[in-house]
């Protein structure tokens, strides 16, 4: 298969949440990611996928610790913000959005976000053109709200009835 147009077109048909991921210390950086999902319940492990060519491979690498904020639907203007690669790098990067400093880790957390994760790094794996960053999780926390979703190249929300989840 070479048509990578093509590969994107058809992930793009299944939704995904929208998270930012981050690591503090001396390197401090954020960006947008949906390529996040949960491994193992026992031990409890989720990962990320960055590409080897974004600034995050190297900080995340150097880190070895990471925070996950999953963004609420009315977060999309954060989402959009972390996604672009030509934002300012570094602490000034943070000045965009609330955030506080994750309890373990110190990776800071998008205030607002519906749920936080703070990972130690487990392990990482060759994922192609990405690395997939296994992470331990340290801390967790959930607050009511919904979360931004993207699909089809585009931000959505779900949309909630008595009746059930329509989207």
């Amino acid at each position: 298969m070479s048509d990578s147009k093509a590969l994107r077109r058809a992930l793009a048909a299944f939704p995904t949440g929208v998270t930012v991921v981050t690591v503090g210390g001396p390197t401090p950086h954020a960006m947008t990611a949906n390529s996040f999902t949960a491994v193992s319940l026992d031990p409890p492990l989720a990962l990320v996928c960055v590409g080897r060519d974004a600034v995050m491979h190297g900080a995340l690498t150097e880190a070895g610790r990471f925070g996950i904020s999953v963004l609420a639907a009315s977060q999309e203007p954060v989402a959009r913000y972390f996604a672009d690669r030509r934002r300012p790098l570094g602490r000034e990067q943070f000045e965009f959005g609330q955030w506080q400093a994750g309890a373990q880790t110190g990776s800071p957390l998008l205030v607002g976000a519906v749920a936080h994760f703070e990972c130690e790094l487990w392990q990482a794996y060759d994922g192609g053109d990405h690395s997939i960053f296994v992470g331990r999780l340290v801390t967790l926390d959930r607050t009511d709200g919904e979360a931004l979703l993207f699909a089809d190249g585009r931000f959505r929300r779900l949309e909630y009835e008595r009746t059930g989840v329509t989207t």
